[in-house]
Formats: structure tokens, C-alpha cells, sequence
């Protein structure tokens, strides 16, 4: 193949603009160390990433995925659940209909959230 164009390409993807993000990141990825599965032929990295589409050497799927995973800016963590975190809060307070008025306020006052006296005002 001594030229590749987007029509050797656009059967292997749905449209021109997901061809160019496919072909652009494959290209970073050959220029990051990733072996070149085609014929340098002295070719470019976008032409050689086109011309591995074109023939099937790399599967669009499999660049999808990992242009997605490159662009997540957040990574799934398993965080612990709110009803853990707030049973351990309530665990140092009585039960709610049991709790006196000084007890609020003691609790309050150690946990830094005491409202001011009416002499403070």
C-alpha cells in the first residue's frame, strides 16, 4: 500500500472523527515505545497507525478502551460507605431520645460546634 486514505480506513470505524482519535492515539502510543505492527516503509507515526487500521494489525475496540482509560482523570476506588463512617460518629453518642440537653452541648463543645452563649453574641 504506498498511500493509505480515510476510505482504506472507514469501514474499520464508524466515522472520520472517531478515525482521527483512533489513528492520533495509536500514533502517541507508537511514539511512547509501542511496536509497530506493519512496515515502517518510512512512514510517519500518524501513517503508520492509519495503515495498521487499514489492515486490520490493531482492532479498533482495542484503542478505544485504552484512549478512554488514558483520559480518565479519576480512577475507581472503592471508598467506604457513608452508614460505616456515620455509625462510628454515633457510636460515642447515646440514643437520640435519650440524650439530655448537657450531653448535646458537652458533645458539642468537644466536638468544636457549640453554638455561642448569649453573653458571646
Amino acid at each position: 500500500m504506498a498511500r493509505v486514505t480515510v476510505e482504506d480506513c472507514i469501514d474499520k470505524v464508524d466515522n472520520r472523527f472517531d478515525l482521527v482519535l483512533l489513528a492520533a492515539h495509536r500514533a502517541r502510543l507508537i511514539a511512547a515505545g509501542s511496536p509497530i505492527l506493519v512496515e515502517r516503509e518510512r512512514d510517519k507515526n500518524p501513517v503508520v497507525a492509519l495503515r495498521e487500521l487499514a489492515d486490520d494489525k490493531v482492532k479498533s475496540a482495542e484503542i478505544i478502551e485504552d484512549l478512554v482509560t488514558s483520559l480518565q482523570t479519576q480512577l475507581d476506588m472503592d471508598e467506604p460507605d457513608e452508614a460505616e463512617g456515620l455509625a462510628a460518629e454515633k457510636a460515642d453518642l447515646p440514643e437520640h431520645d435519650t440524650v439530655s440537653e448537657e450531653d448535646l452541648l458537652k458533645h458539642l463543645q468537644q466536638t468544636g460546634m457549640a453554638p455561642l452563649s448569649p453573653s458571646n453574641k
